[in-house]
């Protein structure tokens, strides 16, 4: 009590700091580079103030700044640098300055394909896009030239003609950096081009793979050639690819043309709407007087574990998901506990904190052989103790972010009662703004959401690249411009933070969610959460060495948070919007929200809540075709989302 009225009385003193004057007010950066900021406080008369103390701080995430003032950048995006400046006990007075980050050059170019050999006549629009040394996405252009115009001319901009027999290099040209891509012109000549399959009718979001053959002079079939693609008709929400899969937004009929030398061929679709929505209905309700974090159901399904922005977690006998009710609890130092989750065999588990008083913050390990009465029966916080925000366990170990580091950790919990560290991993960008947000591991394979460095995938006894528990290697990594894609945000209310936030694997894909904040509120937002938005990029791992996206889904009424995929249906926490369903049955591309790919949703909103009428779903879990649904402000949530028609509920 003592120290809340001191702080009361700090920040109700009188400052004789009028302003606050941050040099330079501005600046741009390359990641790597650094800037030393200076801060001048002055009183109503712009005069300078004796005694003054300068304490430096950066939002955003991507850089970091010293007690000197000197500002390092360490990833692509915006760094606001603000000065609180204080005379004594008096309340702080702030200045601020801007500073944009840069990736480092192009490094590399990653060029489409052409899908094949070429036929004379066919023509093609090259595209490639520019890399860092640091898989950063670049927005250079990139330029196009042909070492044989006779055989193959291309514009600058990537226009591709084939006009005579042979083979070419293409080179393509960013900054510094090149790449190649070799040609080869037939001679052959088509007096009949088909393209298949004919007559399609498919629901929004269905993907039709398009292929092409054609018929020479003496009657032989010839395939294998490159195809130019294209959609018109319908609505005109569809799209073509290179490789000729098509998928449409809104139903219609859609005209589907391939070209080839001299040759076209046409084909019609006929797309008609999803229609997958279903009901939900609240089964049970476990209403806590702590915010909520996360849940975990334990394998028997007795039992499941909430954690609370608070000192402790909760177990509740579930066994009648319409009468939970709180068995017991864990109570540990804390003002924030995150991940929970027991051993594949239910017999321990382990919960991640941050905020313990003693700041030996880590892991806590707990016996879960009664599920409903858990006991604590291990402390892990040796190279941990700055706080762990998440964590996984698999297979006798638990891979954890270490706050302090922005580092994996590997955890060897196979004797839980004395945990031990094997190893260590981080990526190597930089130091300043690496942080490390969530893992999951499966089939020896940890996909971690690395907040600026996006999506890494790391063996871990897969096998793929000779990694183990011990030695964790990396297999690949996959980046995307946040600042590209909240750019709207960031003109409306400003990026608080943003960054790769979860990954969830589930057959050929990679789920991954990004975690947006607001700056400043809305004004029109009364006693409500702060602004979220998020995007779920689905990353197809096919060729688990060369992820990329295929599709996206962003809701327009919050953020995504966390997720949980059962079959063809995912669910997820959508924060101020809920919690949400979705449909990702079939091969996905493009935009899953406005293909009509949603389910079910509902606000997760109660009047007697932390923040009465305010929804705040953290994210879900799903056991036995119920799902468990923690609420920031509300509590734990059980809901179930009606059959299929000609299914039954279990």
């Amino acid at each position: 009590m003592f120290l809340l009225l001191a702080v009361l009385q700090v920040s109700q003193a009188t400052s004789p700091i009028a302003r606050v004057d941050v040099s330079p007010a501005s600046g741009e950066l390359e990641i790597g580079q650094t800037l030393q900021f200076a801060a001048r406080a002055v009183d109503s008369a712009g005069q300078p103030v004796a005694g003054v103390q300068i304490r430096w701080f950066d939002g955003g995430g991507q850089g970091d700044i010293d007690s000197t003032g000197l500002l390092t950048a360490g990833y692509r995006g915006t760094v606001l640098v603000t000065a609180a400046a204080s005379v004594g006990e008096s309340r702080p007075v702030f200045g601020r300055a801007t500073v944009t980050v840069r990736p480092e050059s192009a490094s590399r170019i990653e060029l489409a394909p052409v899908g094949g050999a070429l036929l004379i006549g066919t023509r093609l629009t090259l595209s490639g896009k520019a890399f860092s040394v640091h898989n950063d996405p670049r927005d250079d252009a990139v330029s196009f030239s042909s070492s044989s115009p006779l055989v193959v001319t291309v514009a600058a901009d990537g226009r591709l003609l084939a006009r005579a027999a042979g083979r070419a290099t293409i080179t393509a040209r960013a900054g510094p950096a090149t790449a190649t891509l070799p040609v080869q012109v037939l001679p052959t000549a088509l007096v009949r081009l088909e393209a298949k399959p004919a007559g399609a009718t498919v629901r929004t979001g269905d993907v039709v793979r398009f292929s092409a053959s054609g018929q020479g002079p003496t009657g032989k079939l010839v395939s294998g050639f490159a195809v130019r693609w294209s959609v018109d008709g319908g609505s005109g929400l569809a799209s073509i690819d290179g490789t000729g899969a098509f998928v449409a937004e809104q139903p219609g009929r859609y005209t589907i043309t391939a070209a080839a030398g001299n040759r076209v061929a046409d084909q019609v679709v006929t797309v008609t709407p999803r229609r997958v929505t279903r009901g939900m209905e609240v089964l049970g309700r476990v209403p806590v007087h702590f915010r909520s974090a996360e849940v975990w159901v334990h394998p028997g399904g007795a039992c499941a574990y909430l954690s609370t922005i608070a000192d402790r977690v909760y177990a509740i006998d579930i066994r009648n998901p319409e009468q939970p009710v709180i068995v017991d609890s864990m109570m540990v130092d804390a003002r924030l506990i995150n991940d929970v989750m027991t051993t594949e065999d239910g017999r321990f588990g382990v919960f991640s904190r941050e905020g313990a008083s003693n700041r030996k913050n880590g892991l806590k390990l707990f016996d879960a052989g009664d599920p409903c009465h858990p006991k604590v029966i291990a402390d892990y916080f040796e190279t941990v103790t700055g706080g762990v925000h998440s964590s996984y366990v698999y297979q006798g170990h638990v891979y954890l972010t270490d706050d302090a580091t922005g580092s994996m950790r590997v955890i060897d919990i196979q004797d839980p009662y004395h945990p031990r560290e094997v190893a260590r991993w981080q990526t190597e960008q930089t130091e300043a703004g690496r942080y490390l947000h969530d893992i999951q591991v499966i089939d020896g394979l940890a996909y971690l959401a690395y907040w600026n460095d996006g999506l890494i995938v790391l063996d871990v006894g897969n096998g793929l690249k000779g990694g183990s528990p011990e030695h964790p290697v990396l297999v690949s990594q996959l980046k995307y411009n946040l600042s590209e894609t909240y750019a709207r945000v960031d003109q409306l209310y400003g990026l608080g933070y943003r960054g790769t936030h979860t990954a969830w694997r589930a057959g050929r894909y990679v789920f991954v969610g990004d975690e947006v904040y607001a700056a400043r509120s809305s004004k029109g937002l009364k006693d409500g959460n702060n602004l979220t938005w998020g995007r779920l990029h689905v990353i197809d791992v096919s060729d688990i060495q060369r992820p990329h996206e295929v599709a996206w889904y962003e809701p327009t009424d919050g953020g995504v948070h966390n997720v949980w995929v059962e079959g063809d249906t995912l669910y997820l926490g959508n924060y101020q919007g809920g919690a949400r369903v979705l449909d990702i049955s079939g091969e996905l591309k493009g935009d899953l929200l406005r293909q009509g790919r949603e389910i079910s949703w509902i606000l997760t909103a109660d009047s007697m809540g932390v923040k009465p009428r305010v929804p705040f779903a953290w994210g879900v879990v799903v056991k036995n075709g119920v799902m468990y649904v923690p609420d920031i402000n509300s509590g734990l949530w059980v809901m179930r989302v009606e059959p299929k028609p000609g299914q039954y509920l279990p």
